[in-house]
């Protein structure tokens, strides 16, 4: 049995298929940017700096022999989403996987003392952002008749909600709920839908958070080995390359001293 896994396992069947990646530009993104290509999957890289986009977009077509477009634009600007999307050659509107991964959060404080715009920041980029990918992406892939995967970055966040961050967590929240609502309605499609909640990962998720403060980000994953992006790429991978028939729906993915977004076991230094 352990064989026929490992081979099972082994199996690409995603070289060839064109996936939507937004939020492309570091991270997780980028991480799953750089694991699919190895796969030899064509990529449209989304993100707000068209330079490290260029950048990427050069080393994955030279690395791995595969084609890629990038297109740059604020998730939160609905126009400049749509504009782009629709704005794709016939052959790059055939898209197999969806990673709605463009999200962050910024600070970590009382909900009443918030600047406004921070919040308005986190909500119009993870859940207006997120909708906005889905709504121009989704009805691409239906017009295709094949089986494709959409893949929700979430996090534990959504799960349980933690002091100083409720606005983040709302956020998280709602993507899960947006996450479950999208997979009963396109139960009817070819169209598979996890969700994945990711827990401690050290990207620069952190440093966005306290604004560019590296002490205060470094101090997050002191005590304890956090994941890192590609262990989460990792995961995205596999759940893009199972057969047709399998839909993994949710997934929660931490590091091993950590049990959600509240428990964490960190070693006194």
């Amino acid at each position: 049995m352990n064989t026929l896994i490992s081979k099972q396992m082994e199996l690409n069947r995603i070289k060839g298929k064109i996936a939507f990646i937004s939020g492309a530009s570091s991270g997780i993104g980028k991480a799953v940017a750089e694991k699919l290509a190895q796969m030899g999957v064509n990529l449209i890289l989304c993100a707000r700096r068209a330079e490290v986009l260029a950048e990427l977009k050069a080393k994955l077509e030279k690395e791995h022999a595969v084609e890629v477009i990038t297109l740059a634009f604020d998730v939160r600007n609905y126009q400049e989403v749509a504009k782009n999307i629709q704005s794709l050659p016939e052959k790059w509107r055939q898209i197999d996987i969806l990673i709605n991964n463009a999200g962050l959060a910024i600070g970590l404080q009382h909900l009443y003392t918030y600047a406004i715009e921070d919040i308005d920041q986190m909500i119009d980029t993870n859940i207006k952002g997120f909708t906005y990918i889905a709504n121009s992406v989704i009805p691409l892939m239906i017009a295709t008749d094949k089986v494709g995967t959409i893949v929700n970055v979430g996090s534990v966040a959504g799960e349980i909600a933690y002091p100083n961050g409720s606005i983040y967590c709302a956020t998280k929240f709602a993507v899960k709920a947006l996450s479950d609502a999208m997979r009963i309605e396109l139960m009817d499609k070819k169209l598979k839908v996890t969700t994945v909640k990711p827990g401690l990962v050290e990207t620069n998720f952190s440093k966005v958070r306290f604004k560019g403060d590296e002490q205060k980000a470094e101090n997050v994953y002191k005590g304890i080995t956090p994941l890192y992006a590609e262990d989460i790429a990792d995961t995205i991978t596999y759940i893009v390359n199972l057969p047709d028939k399998v839909q993994i729906t949710d997934i929660t993915v931490t590091p091993l001293h950590q049990s959600d977004a509240i428990h964490v076991y960190k070693l006194a230094n």
